[in-house]
């Protein structure tokens, strides 16, 4: 029997995550009978009580100004403290804790509450990357690693439609980056490259998983994708390790390319498309900036739970929380099927 990879399972290795991913494509024919979604709320009149608008009073009495591009301040219910006690030493090695400190902090894209990104203009994007690297800087100086991340879409269970992400800054560097810190770095020393340098050399030669370019940017579906639409954005110039590292051409240009993509994602099931999204660059801190990190190369990924439509969500139960991640889709028929839709008008625009 000759292999198919859109119709018979198998198992893909991510390098990044040192993790297999199950891919099941003949599953996309099973009629589907599980759990459905209430369609994204479309664009709805300001909210007066929406606590991230402009110059409105949040829980803690605080009240924000009549801000007009981004805006940042603390969290008020935030999951990291600055100040904060020792944990006792382990009494047994399987007990083990350490000191957490940090920050968290939320920035709001854009003063509409009705806003987003692929409905943003590109000198309204640029502000929110410019507004990124400020943070990545300041709160670089004195944390190992800086998060920047956006939950967008009730459905990935964001509380309030206002365009925002949050910046969460720690002591410690988390689990996801520091296995990609260990695996790309080992990479780099047994080939004396960035592993992501090469991924993406063969992914522009192999063509089949990318899903737009421009200049200096590329977004294609992984490899190893684990979420049905995921992509991963890189860039194609200068081997940037951090956010900080961008020249001006890159900054506009990853303006572009969010603003294209975002839109490719509206416009596959004709709704405002949920995901994760967030930055993964070189640690930062005083451990960490004096020294040159060139296994790393900085890049952003897109995690989207839509599966099939508008409605229905791809669950990570099951197998993927007690064996190894799967999908049905394969990463190529989610790059196709992307690489399909039109970025030039948004769905909300088309007549």
């Amino acid at each position: 029997m000759e292999f198919k990879p859109t119709e018979h399972q198998h198992v893909r290795y991510n390098p990044l995550k040192d993790e297999w991913i199950l891919v099941s494509p003949h599953r996309c024919l099973r009629p589907w009978s599980g759990q459905t979604e209430e369609s994204p709320t479309e664009d709805q009149s300001p909210d007066l009580n929406n606590p991230l608008r402009s110059g409105a009073t949040r829980a803690n009495g605080q009240k924000n100004p009549i801000y007009t591009s981004t805006y940042v301040f603390p969290n008020d219910f935030p999951a990291l403290l600055a100040r904060v006690p020792e944990p006792p030493p382990a009494d047994h090695p399987l007990f083990q804790s350490s000191q957490a400190k940090g920050t968290c902090r939320v920035m709001c894209f854009h003063p509409d509450s009705t806003m987003t990104i692929p409905l943003m203009t590109i000198a309204e994007i640029e502000a929110v990357i410019e507004e990124w690297v400020n943070q990545l800087k300041e709160l670089g100086r004195r944390f190992t690693w800086v998060q920047i991340f956006e939950n967008k879409g009730a459905i990935m269970g964001c509380s309030n439609p206002h365009p925002h992400c949050q910046i969460w800054a720690s002591s410690f560097l988390p689990n996801e980056p520091r296995i990609k810190d260990r695996t790309q770095k080992d990479y780099y020393i047994k080939h004396g490259k960035p592993l992501l340098v090469d991924y993406l050399n063969e992914e522009l030669r192999k063509e089949e998983r990318i899903v737009i370019e421009n200049t200096e940017w590329v977004a294609l579906v992984p490899y190893w994708a684990t979420w049905p639409y995921e992509t991963m954005v890189l860039p194609k110039n200068g081997s940037p390790q951090r956010l900080t590292d961008l020249n001006e051409d890159q900054k506009t240009m990853l303006a572009d390319i969010m603003k294209k993509l975002n839109t490719k994602y509206d416009n596959l099931f004709n709704c405002s498309f949920p995901y994760c999204m967030g930055w993964h660059g070189a640690p930062t801190g005083p451990n960490h900036l004096p020294s040159d990190s060139p296994h790393w190369l900085l890049h952003a990924l897109y995690l989207p739970p839509l599966l099939r439509s508008a409605t229905v969500k791809k669950f990570m139960v099951g197998y993927e929380m007690l064996a190894q991640p799967q999908r049905d889709l394969t990463p190529e028929q989610a790059a196709q099927r992307l690489r399909e839709c039109d970025h030039s008008v948004h769905y909300k625009n088309k007549n």
